[in-house]
């Protein structure tokens, strides 16, 4: 695998919100005090409700800047990332991320709320980190993500969402693997696999 050139997603990919999601809403009285479930049934939930669309952007807004210190890492990123050093590979974070929040009236920048989480996290400025700050890239635009990853020339590129995949350029030659414990039907060209040490053994398999 060395020379490999492998891109990840950053939000729902390598940082897990579910948590930070559930509590936020719990303080803001969004949810009743216990409630708990994943960040697409909160964001269900308060969608399904009058006015919910702006609690929705709220809450992200605050989640994303403010309050990302609460999440947390996926399991199984850490060894992949290893592996990724050990096998000589190249990896890039590619994001769809603006800078600012909707709906966030302290306007946090979120691109620098997720470089300090990664750095917190010892995925950059790091000694033996497998991503160098200058290897993750934040994009205003979905076609713009698709744009820099073109432009990387991937081998392989993992992301939690369907749509990146299905963008008219995406690159045909570079690998799909799709984050994913749903078992809903998806595009014959990605890879559904629910978990990072799946994602290990399949990328670096013999």
């Amino acid at each position: 695998m060395s020379g490999v050139r492998i891109g990840i997603d950053f939000d729902n990919t390598i940082i897990c919100y579910d948590k930070v999601f559930a509590a936020v809403a719990r303080q803001r009285g969004l949810v009743p005090e216990g409630w708990v479930g994943l960040k697409t049934e909160l964001r269900d939930l308060l969608r399904s409700r009058a006015g919910g669309e702006l609690a929705w952007q709220g809450l992200q807004g605050f989640v994303y800047g403010k309050g990302i210190g609460g999440a947390e890492i996926y399991p199984g990123v850490r060894d992949f990332l290893a592996a990724c050093r050990k096998a000589g590979s190249s990896v890039y974070i590619v994001s769809h991320k603006t800078r600012f929040g909707h709906q966030d009236p302290e306007r946090v920048d979120l691109r620098e709320a997720a470089r300090d989480w990664l750095k917190g996290a010892g995925l950059i400025d790091v000694a033996d980190a497998a991503l160098a700050p200058g290897d993750v890239y934040f994009e205003d635009t979905l076609a713009a993500k698709v744009e820099r990853l073109a432009g990387l020339q991937l081998d392989i590129f993992i992301d939690d969402l369907v749509d990146v995949f299905e963008q008219p350029h995406f690159p045909k030659a570079t690998r799909s693997i799709l984050f994913t414990q749903s078992r809903a039907p998806h595009p014959h060209h990605c890879q559904p696999i629910a978990t990072w040490a799946d994602i290990s053994r399949g990328v670096f398999a013999p």
